[in-house]
């Protein structure tokens, strides 16, 4: 019997969407998945006409975890070896497209830090986020003890991180967890309209936005300022920021041509 693709891609005008497609394992995040999953995050960034992606998983389960199975009898020298999370869950830090995670159901371990990687979580209500990694003796190793704290806080990061606390939707969202929270049956026409409309601005200017928010995120203030400075005076080389500023000015839509 023919083997289901990992992930699915398909294209909405200038949204690129990929679903995780592993329904029978909760869409556990398995080498053949991520490497999937890179490939088509790679994919679409290259691909001119597509100005945002969409990561999104099934309606129980944005993905729940790493695959115990696979991992359980790895020797320490299997992961050194193998470059294990290195060699292609980081893929999604190079795209410089703005990538939105649109999750429903687990988030849990590997899914919560796969989201943690987007840019924008929207949350259906039924989503539920954990970090669970202690119970198995382990920790979050895909970015979970990093990224977390930055986002919610070093005390809440902890509690998640420590007792494996799981969050609701709402406590995601109230916590800084993620961006927004939907109803379930609003998930993707929600996720997909705000994916439009980024992808609808000059691509230039979602990339320098993207690149200037994350050095907020990962540097000092002052290097932070003096990155996104100049990325504002390359605005003026754009032919897109003298278009947007000329519509304006004349009252009417502005025309972009991404460059």
């Amino acid at each position: 019997m023919e083997q289901e693709a990992p992930v699915l891609t398909a294209m909405h005008g200038r949204v690129g969407l990929i679903t995780l497609n592993r329904p029978r394992q909760m869409n556990a995040l398995d080498d053949a998945l991520m490497d999937a999953l890179g490939d088509a995050l790679r994919a679409f960034d290259a691909n001119e006409a597509i100005g945002a992606i969409v990561i999104t998983g099934s309606e129980k389960a944005f993905a729940a975890g790493a695959d115990i199975a696979a991992m359980a009898d790895w020797s320490y020298m299997d992961v050194v070896k193998s470059e294990f999370i290195t060699r292609n869950w980081e893929t999604i830090r190079s795209v410089r497209k703005p990538v939105i995670a649109a999750v429903a159901g687990f988030a849990m371990g590997g899914g919560c830090e796969l989201a943690l990687s987007c840019d924008i979580v929207v949350a259906a209500e039924s989503a539920k986020f954990a970090l669970p990694e202690v119970k198995l003796a382990m920790l979050p190793g895909a970015g979970g003890t990093q990224r977390l704290p930055r986002a919610i806080g070093k005390a809440k990061a902890m509690d998640m991180c420590l007792s494996a606390r799981m969050l609701d939707a709402e406590q995601a969202d109230r916590y800084g967890l993620v961006s927004r929270v939907v109803p379930d049956g609003e998930l993707m026409p929600q996720t997909l309209a705000l994916a439009a409309k980024i992808a609808a601005f000059s691509l230039p200017a979602l990339i320098a936005i993207k690149e200037s928010v994350n050095r907020a995120f990962e540097g000092s203030l002052a290097e932070g300022i003096g990155f996104e400075r100049r990325q504002l005076h390359a605005r003026f080389a754009s032919d897109d920021a003298h278009e947007g500023m000329k519509a304006f000015l004349q009252k009417r839509e502005p025309v972009f041509r991404h460059r």
